[in-house]
């Protein structure tokens, strides 16, 4: 029962809770079971307080008795990537340099699902400071796609995209930086959305990439997505770029629609390298759209094929100057016996940095080193104009929504890809665009391949444009039943 239990959607257990049907206790518990019974096959934890979870579970419990319920979201246990603070609790990042810190302070994330009577539940697993593709560049574990153990969850918040598959968690939330929610949640046939740069507060995130990363939820379903949304969105004066904008309800906006969709499908995305049962699955889609009266318009981006330089100019320049507090001095992981100030720094770094990560730093140094700024990081941000304007120029234009494939491939091997770099930073081809340009994009199930993997959609929308983005890809995710399947484990 309790297995059953943690599969189910979590707009349905809100159901449930209010009506009296189940308990925040009982659902809890049915959870941390769960997660004791199969989390040694997936690593999708690296921390779990199953005292704290019951003991915030018997408080919203408490609340519904006296009439008191804080929301939906009341005694609905949600996860986080560790990568977000929860005070109190290990924010490691999947770092050795982070291994024994605790957060001083909430991310504000975090206080608006505590202040929504949320039940947090554990810190999950994601590759080294979300440099990755995979959850293999974790310095603690290695995370299994609950579909085939044998394979990647996608990355890097594999951990959260896992927790949601294995029925380990109703809804989690993870980082999105290059694809970082959108790609997991594809590979691992769950829900997962990155929402416009700046809509959701970025405080109490541990930095990769300042102008990229943007957090985002992990769900079963399109409906319980927008749950959690109206929750986290919104702005704050803690967070310089968080944007000032009216949230909608967008649970209930789901069923609010307009009678038809122009839906742009852009040709660079359908090219040479993507998967022939990925393509099958994404054009069946594509299909369902136009048969529910959508406008299907062929378009064109054609700065695509610059994104992955752009990016990895982009974000590892960030990451070298974010990363830069990580010295061994302050609050970190520090070597032994060092022989002045440079070598602590030194040797502190290079002991506990995993490979992923200095590769990042060292190509983000040298890219904003003196004589190379110029004819790197200032050209690559003058090309991310030039991919938010390809994308601006087709939403001006009447297109509604972008559909794309969200992966070009389903799950490959664990260690198939840790020896070829440039292969691995490919797998984040199709949602590299979405963060260069700041614009939100959702991933959903659209079915499996021969191999019982699962295959994932995109859908991109206009800026602060959420809320027609859910709903168009409502209409698909509430007319299929992928996000009934799950995995034996």
């Amino acid at each position: 029962m309790s297995e059953a239990l943690t599969f189910k959607p979590a707009a349905q257990l809100s159901d449930m809770l209010g009506r009296g049907a189940l308990s925040s206790v009982e659902l809890t518990q049915a959870v941390i079971d769960r997660c004791d019974a199969v989390d040694d096959k997936v690593g999708a934890f690296l921390y779990r307080d199953s005292e704290a979870a019951l003991a915030a579970a018997k408080d919203s419990d408490e609340r519904r008795h006296r009439g008191e319920a804080l929301g939906p979201l009341d005694g609905i246990p949600v996860g986080l990537k560790d990568v977000i603070c929860l005070k109190g609790q290990p924010l490691t990042c999947a770092s050795k340099i982070l291994e024994r810190f605790i957060s001083p302070y909430d991310a504000t994330v975090t206080s608006r699902l505590k202040a929504a009577g949320a039940v947090l539940y554990g810190k999950l697993n994601m590759d080294e400071f979300a440099m990755g593709s995979s959850t293999e560049n974790s310095g603690f574990l290695k995370t299994a796609n609950p579909w085939n153990l044998t394979c990647i969850p996608g990355g890097s918040s594999g951990g959260s995209a896992a927790a949601v598959a294995a029925g380990e968690l109703p809804l989690t939330l993870g980082s999105d930086t290059g694809g970082s929610i959108r790609q997991p949640a594809a590979l691992c046939g769950v829900v997962g959305m990155k929402p416009t740069y700046g809509l959701v507060s970025r405080y109490g995130l541990s930095a990769y990439a300042s102008s990229l990363d943007q957090i985002g939820p992990f769900a079963r379903t399109v409906e319980d997505v927008a749950m959690i949304l109206e929750v986290i969105a919104g702005h704050d004066s803690r967070d310089s770029t968080s944007w000032k904008t009216d949230i909608p309800n967008y649970r209930v906006q789901l069923r609010e629609g307009k009678d038809s969709w122009t839906i742009g499908i852009p040709k660079e995305y359908f090219g040479e390298g993507l998967d022939p049962e990925v393509r099958e699955a994404v054009e069946k889609a594509i299909l369902f759209y136009e048969g529910r009266g959508a406008t299907l318009k062929e378009i064109s981006l054609p700065h695509t094929d610059l994104a992955v330089s752009v990016y990895y100019i982009i974000a590892t320049a960030e990451c070298s100057s974010n990363l830069a507090r990580y010295d061994g001095i302050r609050y970190t992981s520090r070597a032994e016996n060092p022989a002045d100030g440079v070598d602590l720094y030194r040797k502190t770094r290079g002991e506990n940095f995993g490979p992923e990560v200095k590769r990042r730093v060292i190509l983000g140094t040298y890219v904003l080193s003196s004589g190379y700024y110029d004819a790197y990081y200032l050209r690559a941000q003058k090309v991310r104009t030039l991919i938010r304007n390809d994308f601006m120029s087709e939403f001006d234009a009447g297109v509604d929504v972008v559909l794309t494939p969200t992966s070009p491939t389903p799950a490959f091997k664990l260690g198939e890809r840790t020896d070829d770099p440039l292969k691995m930073y490919l797998a984040d081809i199709y949602t590299i665009c979405t963060n260069l340009a700041g614009l939100p994009g959702i991933s959903m199930n659209c079915g499996f391949n021969s191999n019982g993997l699962p295959i994932g959609l995109q859908l991109i929308g206009k800026p602060f444009g959420e809320a027609d983005l859910l709903k168009v890809a409502h209409q698909f995710d509430a007319s299929h039943d992928f996000n009934e399947a799950t995995p034996e484990l």
